[in-house]
């Protein structure tokens, strides 16, 4: 284990206090206010805290969020913990979820996806656990829904067939207002009277200088209604829909999810070939189609345009935490996430969007400020490929970053200023593991 000193046993005690406050009896929300219920890619994060020290927890996280889980193997962003979702927005009787066949009828969800970061969850959870035998069983309870999950992507999100998934909605790649999503989300014209009326609740919780602008949500209202008015079907809504992009940080997190279902489906005595084959389809069309060798990064692909997106982000690199990238290509990615433009300069690591690209805001969501789960993503992916020194150097500035600042949902890059929601599940769920995780 790595050595913990005084100070971060007790950033470790309040990191697990965090987690407790923001328990729901049978799943974690992201925050007290701002996110009230449920969601996709921050129960796996969350689980992977809960891993070291509580593994019922953990497998129930899973396990509540699977129950939400669509007939056609979709997992849903949101599973709405409450009867009375009337305090958020879009609650269920906007997405109205129900107008897909498929949707569960006695749970009810969200209609789009998040970043399927759940097999490594699941193997996480069997790798730290206290009780073998129970965390075998569970991972034996989870496997059809993880491999109907996987299924449910190559089927309906690969439409070229090469393995590359698209999203339809910047909420579904978890990195909502990111400039990636600029000249796409440019073609939908807002028009009066066009929109069902709808009032945003986010902006009761945080600043309005650090949320997406009201015409950026306008726009993401839009593609949530044009999904829901096609019945949820993923033929009829990419004929129509102005935003289809095969996302970097998607399909990354994806390759992974992959390998960890190879290591499960082994486990169970399983057939892994189908996982092996989905894992390297996936990197050799990333590697084909998304890698920017003028750029040294991976970029999004604007699949309606037909070209690539030319924006520069941190969840460019995070190719390397799936091992996509050669050792030239690897050593490309660090010399660019060690410029000015990420970490080269005095600030904190590592800015969510590079400090060249002309819409870099410090404060505002995904336009600058830093995201513990993505540090958490480039520190594993540097030490993949050696480079120890710069993973070390991030590793140790994420902790100093909430020991400083708190719990939060984000930091200023230049400051280390707390933004967003305090009492953040992930940022305490990742935090316990750097602390706790095994050389």
């Amino acid at each position: 284990m790595v050595d913990i000193v005084e100070n971060d046993t007790a950033l470790l005690q309040r990191a697990k206090e965090v987690l407790q406050q923001n328990w729901l009896g049978a799943a974690t929300k992201p925050a007290p206010r701002l996110y009230p219920h449920q969601w996709s890619w921050d129960s796996a994060f969350i689980a992977m805290g809960y891993a070291h020290y509580s593994q019922e927890q953990a497998m129930q996280e899973l396990r509540s969020l699977f129950r939400g889980q669509w007939r056609n193997g979709l997992v849903p962003h949101i599973v709405f913990c409450q009867e009375d979702c009337s305090a958020y927005f879009p609650g269920p009787d906007y997405w109205q979820a129900e107008r897909s066949p498929h949707a569960p009828q006695d749970v009810a969800t969200s209609g789009i996806i998040q970043p399927p970061v759940h097999a490594t969850a699941a193997w996480q959870i069997y790798q730290y656990a206290s009780d073998l035998e129970s965390a075998k069983a569970f991972l034996a309870e989870l496997y059809p829904q993880l491999v109907a999950w996987h299924q449910y992507l190559y089927r309906e999100r690969n439409p070229d067939g090469d393995g590359l998934i698209y999203i339809r909605h910047p909420w579904e790649s978890g990195q909502d207002n990111s400039p990636l999503w600029d000249e796409a989300l440019a073609q939908i014209e807002i028009t009066p009277g066009m929109l069902p009326a709808y009032k945003r609740v986010d902006l009761n919780e945080v600043s309005h200088t650090n949320r997406p602008s009201n015409l950026d949500y306008d726009r993401y209202v839009y593609l949530l209604v044009q999904a829901r008015d096609c019945g949820y079907d993923e033929v009829r809504i990419r004929e129509s829909c102005p935003f289809v992009v095969q996302d970097v940080l998607f399909n990354a997190l994806l390759i992974q999810a992959n390998c960890d279902l190879v290591a499960i489906a082994r486990l169970l005595h399983q057939d892994p070939t189908p996982f092996e084959a989905w894992a390297k389809q996936t990197t050799a069309a990333l590697n084909q189609k998304l890698w920017n060798p003028q750029q040294g990064i991976y970029q999004n692909y604007d699949w309606v345009s037909q070209k690539q997106v030319s924006a520069c982000v941190a969840a460019g690199f995070s190719p390397l935490y799936a091992r996509v990238p050669n050792a030239e290509q690897a050593q490309q990615m660090l010399e660019n996430l060690s410029s000015e433009a990420f970490c080269g300069g005095s600030g904190w690591m590592v800015p969510s969007t590079s400090r060249e690209e002309p819409s870099f805001c410090p404060t505002r969501y995904w336009r600058g400020p830093i995201w513990l789960n993505l540090n958490w993503l480039l520190y594993r992916g540097l030490r993949h490929y050696g480079f120890d020194e710069v993973g070390d150097r991030l590793k140790a500035n994420s902790i100093n970053l909430v020991r400083q600042s708190g719990f939060y949902e984000y930091f200023h890059p230049d400051t280390g200023e707390g933004l967003g929601s305090g009492d953040f599940s992930w940022t305490a769920a990742l935090l316990i593991d750097l602390l706790m995780e095994e050389r």
